[in-house]
């Protein structure tokens, strides 16, 4: 098995990584649009670092980076990968505090990018709101902050294998 591991391309494996991003974010609009389960301002946060992510693994596929460039290349999807699990995190908090402590509803995120700065729109994002504490899907007990937090995991840990690896 590990002689496998060592004998596919680097290409390859970053492709495999910017493929299950893909599916997620398919999972993701699938849950939007045919489910109706709107996402919450925590929920589109998370998408847009899955987003970068899958960038950061596309450009690593087609690039097909030598040591130096995997390795480049997993520190980015580590880094993004860290910021998503801090975000889940939040989120999962958020959905376990008891009904009183909620926060309560703040303005729409379009609201919020057209009359705040972003630092502002960041630090209202991250602080949450009432929306972002709502439970919606779940899938084997877990909803989608906790798969959020599954896959970022994940993904770190499968961009730091791809830079650990020696090649044939």
């Amino acid at each position: 098995m590990a002689d496998l591991w060592r004998t596919i391309a680097t290409r390859w494996l970053y492709f495999a990584g910017a493929l299950a991003i893909a599916g997620l974010l398919g999972a993701a609009l699938y849950l939007q649009h045919v489910l109706r389960q709107d996402p919450c301002p925590l929920c589109m946060l998370q998408r847009v670092i899955f987003i970068a992510m899958l960038a950061v693994f596309a450009v690593a596929a087609l690039h097909n980076p030598a040591r130096t460039g995997t390795r480049i290349y997993a520190v980015l999807a580590g880094l993004l990968a860290l910021s998503g699990v801090g975000v889940a995190s939040r989120h999962i908090w958020l959905q376990h505090l008891p009904k009183d402590e909620v926060p309560a509803c703040g303005p729409g995120l379009d609201y919020m990018l057209e009359s705040f700065p972003m630092t502002e729109v960041l630090k209202e994002l991250m602080h949450g709101s009432g929306e972002c504490a709502a439970k919606g899907w779940t899938f084997l007990a877990l909803g989608i902050p906790e798969w959020s937090l599954v896959w970022y995991v994940l993904l770190g840990a499968w961009a730091a294998l791809i830079a650990l690896r020696r090649p044939l």
